[in-house]
């Protein structure tokens, strides 16, 4: 079957990616998987300086998932440029890679300073972290300022531009729509969902930051659910993530009306899950005699 998925004015050799946040830099799981197999490897969040999270405990696991509470800790762009992006390039899949910042000022920076990376195939912007205390989730629940920003950096790249939303607004379809008014190439939807855990025996809250993001499993349905709302509301292509762990949850996923997937905290159970998957998903397209993954939208209406 063919399994690109065109986005923008590129192509991804296949439609199964490994997600920001979950991935570190590529380098951390070369010795466990090849990365070369996955289509696109979304690189942690790049911002204009380096970040060093939130306080710790920063990870916890909760039924059938986990909260985390990072903060998007990273080195920061001009170390990423220097340090990272060599290591990046050695690898044949897409490298995309995820920014933000507290500003639209930011957001131009990081990005500008990122064009010099010719083997940079795309941006993801993060709109829509839940853990922060500034930035991102602003712009993520507002639907003109997504517009903005979209509209800012597109005047700037040429590269594919994917808006990663968050599901923590009233409306992520009007969020969808302000992303692809300013000119997203494609969205990404779901970030994780804000929740938070108390240790009933001490009587306090448990990460360092209060709050965190709820990824795996247990998010999901939500996923899936929100895709198939989003990829009827907007015209670009939809890469869906949350909580997929096989090839089965991905399928879910494609057939609600995605074009690609993520992976992410299911490779902390398991490297290989990226490779099973598309495997898998082959598989079952192969015997349904599907041609293309976007072939798989039809059926659902």
């Amino acid at each position: 079957m063919d399994l690109t998925v065109k986005i923008g004015n590129k192509t991804l050799s296949n439609p199964v990616g490994v997600a920001s946040g979950t991935f570190g830099y590529g380098s951390e799981y070369e010795n466990l998987v090849n990365l070369n197999e996955v289509g696109a490897l979304y690189t942690k969040t790049v911002t204009l300086k380096m970040r060093a999270g939130n306080e710790c405990p920063r990870i916890i696991e909760t039924p059938s998932g986990l909260l985390n509470s990072i903060g998007l800790a990273n080195v920061g762009v001009k170390l990423f440029i220097r340090d990272k992006m060599p290591v990046l390039e050695k690898y044949t899949c897409a490298i995309i890679s995820n920014i933000a910042g507290a500003t639209i000022n930011e957001y131009i920076k990081v990005l500008e300073m990122l064009e010099q990376c010719s083997n940079i195939w795309g941006y993801e912007i993060n709109v829509s972290c839940p853990n922060v205390s500034r930035g991102g989730i602003t712009f993520g629940t507002d639907a003109f300022l997504v517009e903005c920003l979209t509209a800012a950096l597109r005047k700037r790249t040429k590269k594919p531009l994917i808006i990663k939303l968050t599901p923590n607004v009233t409306d992520i379809c009007q969020i969808a729509e302000g992303a692809e008014s300013g000119g997203a190439d494609a969205v990404s939807c779901i970030n994780t969902l804000m929740g938070m855990v108390i240790d009933t025996k001490t009587k306090s809250i448990v990460l360092g930051n209060k709050t965190g993001g709820l990824s795996g499993p247990a998010i999901r349905p939500v996923g899936v659910g929100i895709v198939y709302k989003v990829k009827r509301a907007v015209k670009i292509p939809v890469i869906g993530l949350g909580g997929i762990m096989s090839a089965s949850d991905a399928l879910q996923y494609f057939l609600a009306g995605s074009s690609a997937i993520q992976i992410g905290t299911g490779t902390f159970v398991d490297p290989g899950i990226p490779g099973k998957v598309l495997k898998g998903v082959v598989e079952f397209c192969n015997k349904e005699g599907i041609e293309k993954i976007e072939d798989l939208h039809k059926y659902i209406e």
